[in-house]
């Protein structure tokens, strides 16, 4: 499954980089106001239909079909063919590409590629998690080396946060913890770089879809790493209906995580 889950990736980031490098990326804007480009329709395309041609008796939700999201499912597919679509309106590498299978409420495998950066990471048959270095080519696999976490300084955590969607509350949320240095990413690539061990916290304290988090959330979790409801700290779960997010908090161990609604509550006292 792996490996046709980093081809189709792989495939897909290529055809993205092909819109990313023309003057003409199709844009326009989706019911919600969020922007969508040809690249997004071209790479979702690509995947979904892969997927269904090689597993036919597993679901799939996209973010770009809005006839996936209505029915609950114990296993499926999830993809979002290109995260952070205003990383790449903006001409900022930091889009990916995602897809994940999701069983029984929880990421057990996933792939995330980030075509600009030439960055691909994604959980192994064998278990653990890597990031795979070389010409990533879709017929010829690199070098895959195994993910490890940080060890965290809880006297300076590094912490990563977002380019496009940081705002007052997670600053507040942030001042709760000593930090020493941040990092900015865009879209899955947060999760990533707590899993290659380049940060130790990031908190999203926003809306966020299940076809945002569930890829990097699975190589995150595979690598040892751990992601919580921000509100209750129980274990972000997936197959909710709407497939929406609540706040969550993505950590390593090591860190010890704070509840959002505990810290509300007593900045309200």
């Amino acid at each position: 499954m792996m490996d046709i889950l980093r081809r189709l990736a792989l495939e897909a980031g290529a055809e993205i980089m092909r819109f990313y490098q023309s003057d003409d990326i199709g844009l326009r804007l989706k019911d919600d106001q969020s922007p969508l480009t040809a690249a997004d329709e071209a790479a979702d395309r690509l995947i979904s239909d892969g997927l269904r041609k090689a597993f036919p008796d597993i679901a799939l939700v996209t973010e770009e079909q809005a006839d996936t999201h209505s029915l609950h499912h114990e296993r499926f597919f999830i993809i979002d063919p290109l995260d952070g679509t205003k990383e790449f309106v903006q001409k900022r590498g930091d889009f990916t590409v995602n897809i994940a299978l999701v069983e029984a409420g929880r990421p057990v495998a996933g792939v995330v590629y980030a075509p600009a950066r030439n960055r691909l990471f994604m959980t192994s048959d064998e278990g653990g998690a890597v990031e795979e270095f070389g010409a990533l080519s879709p017929d010829v696999p690199g070098q895959m080396v195994p993910l490890k976490l940080h060890q965290p300084d809880t006297s300076g955590l590094i912490v990563v946060a977002s380019k496009s969607h940081r705002d007052a509350a997670t600053d507040d949320y942030i001042a709760h913890y000593a930090v020493a240095d941040f990092r900015a990413a865009g879209s899955s690539l947060k999760f990533c770089l707590l899993a290659a061990g380049e940060a130790d916290l990031y908190p999203r304290l926003g809306r966020t879809m299940e076809w945002d988090t569930a890829a990097g959330h699975a190589v995150l979790a595979a690598a040892g790493g751990i992601v919580l409801d921000a509100h209750t700290l129980a274990p972000l779960a997936y197959g909710k209906p709407g497939y929406e997010n609540p706040f969550f908090i993505a950590h390593v161990p090591g860190v010890t995580p704070v509840s959002y609604t505990h810290l509300r509550a007593h900045e309200t006292k």
